[in-house]
């Protein structure tokens, strides 16, 4: 468990970090909508385990999407970054792609 908080909270600063840094210090992405949604889908993989019911599951869940939010609204602050809802919705992808694959996995774990 104290693993996987820590690659939680590792993940996340390296998403934070990733989508609030000037776009010119980044490589090209191929597909920047992808790196979105497995970002938040990773993300997501790494924090439902550490939910001890339903209830704290929905919070995480729901924890992931105000941040995904937040850090769009940061990148408008930011001179060469931008909001965009399609990384919104990538990020609510990625969310939704792993908690749905976590529920399916559970009997098998």
């Amino acid at each position: 468990m104290a693993w996987n908080a820590l690659l939680f909270v590792l993940g996340a600063l390296a998403v934070t970090v990733g989508c609030l840094v000037p776009n010119r210090w980044l490589p090209p992405l191929p597909n920047d909508k992808v790196m979105h949604f497995v970002a938040f889908a990773v993300l997501t993989g790494l924090a439902l385990p550490m939910a001890h019911d339903a209830v704290s599951a929905g919070l995480w869940l729901f924890g992931l999407l105000v941040a995904g939010w937040v850090i769009e609204c940061l990148q408008s602050l930011l001179p060469d970054r931008n909001f965009c809802w399609r990384d919104l919705a990538a990020n609510a992808g990625g969310i939704a792609f792993a908690a749905v694959a976590t529920v399916l996995a559970a009997p098998f774990f």
